[in-house]
């Protein structure tokens, strides 16, 4: 299957790596708290997050809408005097963040970074605020260092093979590190595309990279990856939109003249997969899955090094731009989620299909919180100026009606479930109290026995006349590190995890989901796929790499007991079993039968995990506290609707714990 890629109508890099010399107005961070220092307590830093976002909150939340200042004062500014009073807010700040491009001239065999019929400008420019940057790398690092020194700390046997293993999965190119393999078995000769760079897949690796202090493979990784989203693809004949990104990529070497060679880059847009269901039948894919992930990546750099002139540059603006214009173009199914088509997957099978095929892992939910997170993360690194302020207002609107149709539709516990339980059907009302005309009956007999008293959790798809009950772990993780549930919500999800421990941990955590699709709905849904058997795999399997967001949901909602216990199996036993993929049974038990061994998200889960329990200031640095202005900012408030019941109030006085 040939892959073309084609220029833009413009010049092969100019427009996109060529930041012009205007200069920009950064957008307020409410969120910043790169200089606090590192004797700071979790608590001590989430109380003064908590009093300072929602001080701040209408500069972050509400930027460029008519009622900015209303929830704080009853102002109402002028769109005139708004732009005066951030130029004045921002004025001792203002720095000339575009710069010119710099070329490496003894490095002229790296230049150009594309294969398979395209040819680009490696992306190396040298922003103006750079160094400080760095500086600021350096200090987070001999920071950590002399907080490990003061209190003793040195790494255990199982961290010193864990980082050796890491580093030995690095991919260079051009001399520069710009990511790791999935896999790096030696014993493994048929790798397939585990010997890949894989965006998703990365992600932990970066986490740990940079709380270790190592910010320069990110930031490779950031402005390869971007360069490689800023092409138009084409599979065969098919185009999707402006602002794909690939899901993996490899460096490989070619023949230039008959003694020559030099490495490319080759990007995998989904041309290879099995059944090119990725992105061939969805271009939302790779944005709902891939695109996201980058831009919660993009702040994880900036919020851990200090260093954030690289969100700040013109291409890096443009990327960020590209992916969420796709995310909230039209399309949406009446409701704030995406429209997830065919083939959105996060592995190549369509599983789990109702309405929205989704594969038996990622649940219609998990795309929602990262897509949750990734909007909040571009309303904090978005430059304010003329071209961004729709964008801005439509992030804003997204925010609040995803958030109240998350929090009001998705959730279920014991109350909720017997509320179900004795719904009535075809309701035709605005007033009705069964919306999606639910039937009592679909409530499996696992769930009412399984949910405690004092737990609940955001079910994994919903949609007219269909409820997915499965607990889906990775969503439900996300709306806990992203606020997308409320501050009850979230406890009540950590106290579920502890109440079914030896389902959703057992003797490996953590499960992806439960229970697993078994028998006749097995062989229905999945087409018998021999990978996916009942408690294998993405049915029901164990995945260590999920450790490090269990561990972050756990630090947030102050229960790091969970998340010590959880580490202290994966200690034990991961380095034992050769650090495997996933594991199979119902409890964990036994290796998974086609996992891949010493998989490197598992060794990066697990070592993001230790180093966010040792420094939980850099972890409070990663997560989002509740937004209150996106509570107040109702769509329905601002419509010209005749509704009387908006159930907004329901959802603001869930806040309260």
């Amino acid at each position: 299957m040939a892959t073309i890629f084609k220029f833009k109508n413009m010049k092969p890099c100019s427009r996109i790596l060529s930041p012009s010399k205007n200069v920009g107005v950064p957008l307020p961070k409410s969120s910043n708290f790169s200089s606090i220092p590192n004797h700071f307590s979790a608590s001590q830093f989430r109380n003064i997050l908590g009093r300072t976002q929602k001080r701040n909150s209408t500069l972050s939340s509400t930027w460029g809408q008519s009622r900015i200042f209303s929830s704080s004062g009853g102002f109402n500014f002028s769109k005139k005097a708004r732009a005066h009073f951030a130029v004045a807010r921002a004025a001792p700040h203002l720095r000339n963040f575009s710069a010119p491009v710099e070329r490496h001239v003894s490095d002229k065999k790296c230049d150009r970074i594309y294969v398979k019929g395209g040819i680009n400008v490696k992306p190396t420019p040298e922003d103006e605020g750079v160094e400080e940057g760095r500086e600021n790398v350096r200090k987070n690092e001999c920071s950590r260092e002399a907080m490990l020194a003061e209190a003793g700390k040195e790494e255990t046997d199982v961290e010193k093979e864990a980082w050796r293993l890491l580093r030995n999965a690095i991919v260079t190119y051009c001399g520069s590190p710009v990511g790791t393999v999935a896999a790096n078995d030696p014993d493994d000769k048929t790798p397939l595309n585990y010997d890949q760079v894989f965006i998703r897949d990365f992600v932990p690796s970066a986490f740990a990279f940079l709380l270790k202090g190592e910010g320069e493979i990110v930031k490779n990784f950031l402005l390869h990856t971007l360069q490689l989203q800023s092409w138009e693809k084409t599979v065969d004949c098919y185009s999707p939109g402006q602002g794909l990104m690939p899901a993996s990529f490899k460096v490989r070497s070619v023949a230039v003249d008959d003694d020559k060679s030099q490495e490319v880059l080759d990007p995998d847009f989904g041309e290879s997969a099995i059944g090119r269901v990725a992105p061939v039948d969805s271009g939302m894919q790779v944005v709902s899955l891939l695109g996201l992930w980058w831009i919660i990546l993009l702040r994880a750099y900036g919020k851990l090094t200090g260093d954030y002139s690289l969100q700040e540059r013109v291409d890096v603006q443009t990327g960020i731009k590209l992916i969420i214009n796709l995310c909230l173009s039209d399309g949406f199914d009446m409701f704030p989620s995406l429209l997830v088509t065919d083939g959105s997957c996060m592995i190549d099978r369509r599983m789990g299909i109702h309405g929205h095929p989704l594969e038996i892992q990622v649940s219609l939910l998990h795309i929602l919180s990262l897509f949750y997170s990734a909007l909040r993360c571009s309303r904090e690194m978005l430059e304010i100026e003329e071209g961004s302020m729709n964008l801005v207002r439509a992030i804003n609107n997204r925010l609040s009606a995803l958030s109240f149709h998350i929090r009001e539709y998705y959730w279920v516990d014991l109350k909720k479930i017997n509320e179900i339980y004795r719904y009535k059907t075809e309701e035709y009302s605005t007033e009705a109290t069964n919306k999606f005309n639910i039937y009592p009956d679909q409530i499996p007999h696992w769930l009412m026995h399984w949910i405690p008293e004092t737990g609940g959790y955001l079910i994994g798809n919903l949609q007219p006349a269909h409820m997915d009950f499965r607990f889906f772990t990775l969503g439900n993780l996300w709306s806990i590190i992203s606020s997308l549930g409320t501050p009850r919500q979230n406890e009540a999800v950590l106290n579920l995890i502890e109440a079914k421990w030896d389902d959703l941990i057992g003797q490996m955590p953590l499960k992806v989901c439960y229970p697993a699709v078994e028998s006749e709905e097995w062989r229905i849904i999945t087409g018998s796929d021999p990978k996916n058997t009942p408690w294998s795999y993405h049915n029901g399997g164990s995945w260590p790499t999920l450790l490090w967001q269990f561990t972050l949901a756990c630090m947030k909602m102050r229960r790091t007991d969970m998340a010590k216990k959880a580490l202290d199996i994966v200690e034990k036993r991961l380095p034992m079993d050769g650090w495997p993929e996933y594991y199979d049974t119902k409890n964990g038990k036994f290796i998974g039968k086609q996992a891949r061994l010493y998989q490197t998200w598992s060794i990066a889960g697990y070592l993001t995990s230790k180093m966010l329990m040792e420094k939980p200031d850099a972890a409070a640095l990663l997560l989002w506290e509740e937004d209150y202005d996106i509570l107040e900012n109702c769509v329905c408030a601002v419509s010209n609707s005749n509704r009387k019941n908006c159930s907004r109030m329901l959802a603001k006085s869930q806040i309260l714990v």
